[in-house]
Order: structure tokens, then C-alpha cells, then sequence
């Protein structure tokens, strides 16, 4: 390259240097030299060649010692080049009649080291002018130029915000240069996680360049400006039993370590670090929760709502009444809010709660009473009833005879709780008759039947006992070979209560009857004491009074 009229090389530092001579070479020539020139002019010759002999002599130059070659050309290079390289050097060619002289400019160029950000500060703290730390790039020839940068732009120097000093030292040994840019900053709150870096310019053979350095990310601190608290949980409700955990945060850098919890019914504040846990909360533990910074400025509150369920069955357990009794039975709930209940009777639900206005043997069973908070997930209580319906062994039998003609099946239907041990006799003999069948126990009922064929007329007697009492019950029965009236098996509810209502209607007219009988003979009485002809009639009716009795007897024998 030209520069300024005259040859310029570039040189890399610790490179060689090739300097081609820039004159011509003349006819008769008889030697060639390289010379430099010192600052002040004064020439300092450092090799020479002889055309004609082709000997080439480098000068003693401490600076050049071995490291000069001169080629036939006369191109001179130095090794390893240096920045005291850097000069005006001359190539000189002479003939007999004449000197001719060329100068060559050399330029060195080293290209500095990565810029490293030295004596990083440990954090930032906003509201803060503090030393942020150092860029240095070393070894640069000539010396770079240092520029800082902030998520990529460049940070221009602002009074009390950002201040930069640079300062450039030069090593006296080699001649390079070392660039320092120190940056003093005052960050903001929105300078958390932001990158600095920095990036040094400098001037190559090729022209200009720049090297960047490792981005850093410093730690800012600033104050906490808000306090929230939070309900940790692994469900959405919380219901008695359960642990609460309380967490208290600032949006300060580094965030607050302790913090002031208010509990309700607490008039102080609890010490605590960030979390305050409680164990097994009850229902009073519902209320309004806060927590403070210690100095007890800054506060956030939350609601806290502990579900709670209660279910009372009255009566509970085991439960024995007698048969015909009342039993009044209420399940009551309490809970944090509206409850599904729902009775279940022996496994199977139940589409109405139980009441017992007079138990039946039906009654009887495993009552659960059950009740949920379908938005709590785990709240559910029960209770239990087991309802025992006792009662006395009652008694009725039955005989019909059977389809051949042949048998008679006399059943004793019997009720009653415990079940009942049913024992048959023939009366008279008092035989036990062993071979009864009976049907299933159900609802406190059952049957005992057995069958059989008379020759004669018999009396059996049905004997059901229990805890409670012995019933004892018999019925005539005919030999096979009287017909008799054959009376049904059994007869369900809604019939019994029939025939009884009847029974009871006939029982009623027949006493009426008697009463109206009974006040006609006390009339007629005292009509026939009034009468004279009161002896005569009185014979007569005695003989008439003699009369009927003999038939009375005669019709009784008949009938037997």
C-alpha cells in the first residue's frame, strides 16, 4: 500500500516482515543496503549484498540480531515482528555513477486480548451510585477503545447514574497496551436479570475491529413494596382435622426471611419465618389471617373457612322396644354448610328417614344415618342404629284336609322375637310329635306344619317359647273319617284385621242381645207376681220347665 507517497507495510505483531525493495534494480549494480532511520533522522544500517560477489553481511544491531534476511531481490523480512518495528526503512541501490534510495513505512498491529469484566461488585442495590466493576483488554497495539453495553445498548455516560473512566497503560517492555474502563451505576429495580457487557474497538491490518465480552448478570437488590400472603393446601376446602400452612412473601431482593402473623383471637403478632403451620384445626379457627413485615408495615390478609360437620343420631347403638311401641327417631346436622343426608336400612337406601308410630317385626334392621359436604372432599360422618323389635310368641293354628282325603295338615303360625322354639303334643298322652317342618323366619313370622291321619278324634297342642314368655295353644281335630270344615292356611294382614273387626261385631250383638233379653225376663217377671191367677201359672211352668229339659238332654246325646 502507498500512504502519503510512500510503500506501507502492514505487519501482524509476532509475525515476519516482508519488505519488497521498491526500486528497480539497475544496470551495473554492485551492491544493495537496508537501512532504518532514527528519530532523529540519523541513518542505522542493518544488512548489505554484493551483486557481483553475492555475499550478503547483516550489521551488528542488537535489536536485528537474527532476525534479518536479505534476498537476490533485495526484498528484506524480520522475524517476529515488534512494535519498535515500526519505522521508516530505506532500500538502497548503487552503481558507479549513482545511489538511489526508496523508503518502506512499517506498521505493527496486535489485536488485544477478550475484554473480562474485572472486580465484579457482589450485588447492586437500587437508590445506589456503586462501583459496578472493570473492563480490561490487554495487549492491544495500538491501543482499543472500550464501550459498555446493557442488554445490548450502549450505555451512555449520565451524571450520577453512569459514570466511565477510562485509563490506558502502556507496557514499557513490549510497547503494548492494556485499555481499563470502570463503570459506576446506579440501577433500578427493572435491572434485575439485565446482562452488561463490553467490547473493545481496535485497528487491524485489514482495518477496524471489536471483540465482546462475556455478558454478566448481576444481583439486584431492592426493598419490598408489597406483602402477600397465601393459604397453602393440597385441597381447595379445608375441614376440621386438617393442617393449614400459612406462606408470607415480599417482592424485595433479597425477599424478607421473617415476617409478623396475625391469628384470630391473637391481639399479637407471631414471630415466625416466611411459613406458619397449624395442626388439626377446629372449627374456631375460622377467620381473617395476616401477616406483616416485622417492623409491622406492609400487611395482606385471606379468609380462612375450616368446614366442620356434626351429625347426632338419637337413638343410637343397639335398641330393643317390644312390638306395638312408639320410637321416635331424629337425626340432627351441624355444618359449615348445607348437608345431603340420607338413611340406609340393611345396605340399601332408604327414600324416606325411618318413624315408628307402633313397631312391627319388619322394623327391625341396621339404620345408618349419613351425611356429606359434596364441595369438602373427606367430610362425611354416620351413625348407627340397630333396632331389635321383640315381642311375645302369639299363636294361632289352622287345619284343613288335604286333597286325597287321606290327611289332615295342622299348621301353628307364630310370631314373635327371639324367634320362638315351637314344640307340638297330642293332649292326653302328652306324645311329642317330632316330625314338623318349618317355613322361613321372616319378619318375626314363621310356620310349623305338620300332617297327619287321625283314626279318632284329638287335641293337639302348639307350644311356641321364647325369652320372654310360653304360649301354649290347642285344637281339635277330627278323625279322618268325620267330615269337618277346613279352615284356610293362613291369612295375610289386611285379612286378619278383617276377621277380627268382625269377630268384634258379632261379640257385640250378641251381648246386646243378651241385655235386651235379660230386661224382657226381669218385665215379665214382675208382671206374673201381679197376677192372681199367679199359683196356677206357676205349676204349669214348672212342668214345661221339666219338659224341655228332657229334650234339652235328649237333643245333647243326639248331637254327641
Amino acid at each position: 500500500p502507498l500512504a502519503l507517497g510512500l510503500y506501507t507495510v502492514n505487519a501482524v505483531y509476532g509475525d515476519t516482515i516482508t519488505m519488497p525493495c521498491p526500486l528497480e534494480v539497475p544496470d551495473g549494480l554492485m551492491f544493495g543496503k537496508w537501512k532504518y532511520e532514527m528519530p532523529n533522522g540519523s541513518p542505522v544500517f542493518i544488512a548489505f549484498r554484493s551483486s557481483t560477489k553475492k555475499n550478503v553481511q547483516y550489521d551488528d544491531v542488537p535489536d536485528y540480531k537474527d532476525r534479518l534476511s536479505l534476498s537476490e531481490n533485495f526484498t528484506l523480512s524480520i522475524k517476529n515482528a515488534r512494535i519498535s518495528d515500526e519505522k521508516r526503512f530505506v532500500c538502497m541501490l548503487v552503481t558507479e555513477d549513482d545511489v538511489s534510495e526508496e523508503p518502506t513505512i512499517v506498521k505493527v498491529f496486535k489485536q488485544p486480548s477478550q475484554p473480562e469484566i474485572l472486580h465484579q461488585a457482589n450485588f447492586l442495590e437500587t437508590e445506589k451510585l456503586q462501583m459496578l466493576g472493570e473492563c480490561v483488554a490487554r495487549d492491544s497495539y495500538p491501543e482499543g477503545n472500550v464501550t459498555w453495553y446493557k442488554n445490548g445498548r450502549i450505555l451512555q455516560p449520565v451524571e450520577d447514574v453512569v459514570v466511565i473512566n477510562l485509563q490506558k497503560d502502556v507496557d514499557e517492555s513490549t510497547g503494548l497496551f492494556t485499555t481499563t474502563s470502570s463503570l459506576e451505576y446506579m440501577p433500578t429495580k427493572e435491572d434485575a436479570n439485565a446482562m452488561f457487557s463490553c467490547i473493545v474497538t481496535y485497528y487491524g491490518p485489514s482495518g477496524q475491529k471489536t471483540i465482546q465480552s462475556e455478558p454478566v448478570v448481576f444481583d439486584v437488590h431492592y426493598p419490598t413494596e408489597k406483602v402477600t400472603i397465601q393459604v397453602l393446601s393440597q385441597s381447595s376446602t379445608i375441614k376440621e382435622g386438617d393442617n393449614i400452612t400459612l406462606k408470607c412473601s415480599g417482592n424485595g431482593n433479597p425477599p424478607p426471611q421473617e415476617f409478623l402473623f396475625y391469628i384470630p383471637g391473637e391481639t399479637e403478632g407471631i414471630r415466625s419465618s416466611d411459613t406458619y403451620v397449624m395442626t388439626d384445626v377446629r372449627r374456631n379457627a375460622t377467620g381473617e389471617y395476616k401477616c406483616s413485615l416485622t417492623d409491622k408495615s406492609m400487611m395482606d390478609s385471606t379468609t380462612i373457612t375450616v368446614h366442620y360437620l356434626d351429625l347426632q343420631l338419637t337413638p343410637s347403638g343397639e335398641v330393643k322396644k317390644q312390638i306395638g311401641e312408639a320410637l321416635p327417631v331424629s337425626c340432627t346436622i351441624s355444618s359449615s354448610r348445607n348437608a345431603t343426608v340420607f338413611w340406609i336400612k340393611d345396605n340399601t337406601r332408604m327414600q324416606t328417614s325411618p318413624s315408628f308410630s307402633s313397631l312391627q317385626y319388619q322394623d327391625a334392621g341396621n339404620y345408618v344415618c349419613e351425611t356429606t359436604l359434596q364441595e369438602v372432599e373427606g367430610l362425611r360422618k354416620r351413625q348407627t342404629l340397630k333396632l331389635i323389635v321383640e315381642g311375645k310368641p302369639q299363636i294361632k293354628m289352622t287345619k284343613k284336609t288335604n286333597t286325597n282325603k287321606m290327611s289332615k295338615t295342622i299348621i301353628c303360625h307364630v310370631e314373635g322375637f327371639p324367634k320362638p322354639a315351637v314344640q307340638w303334643t297330642v293332649t292326653g298322652s302328652g306324645s311329642i310329635i317330632n316330625k314338623a317342618k318349618e317355613t322361613k323366619y321372616v319378619n318375626g313370622r314363621f310356620s310349623s306344619k305338620i300332617v297327619i291321619a287321625p283314626e279318632e278324634n284329638v287335641t293337639l297342642t302348639c307350644i311356641a317359647e321364647n325369652e320372654l314368655e310360653r304360649t301354649v295353644t290347642s285344637l281339635n281335630v277330627s278323625a279322618i273319617s268325620i267330615p269337618e270344615y277346613d279352615e284356610p292356611e293362613d291369612r295375610n294382614d289386611d285379612n286378619s284385621e278383617k276377621v277380627n273387626d268382625q269377630a268384634k261385631l258379632i261379640v257385640g250383638i250378641v251381648v246386646g242381645l243378651l241385655l235386651v233379653a235379660l230386661v224382657a225376663g226381669v218385665v215379665y217377671w214382675l208382671y206374673v207376681k201381679k197376677s192372681k191367677t199367679a199359683s196356677k201359672h206357676v205349676d204349669k211352668d214348672l212342668g214345661n220347665i221339666e219338659e224341655n229339659k228332657k229334650l234339652e238332654e235328649n237333643n245333647h246325646k243326639s248331637e254327641t
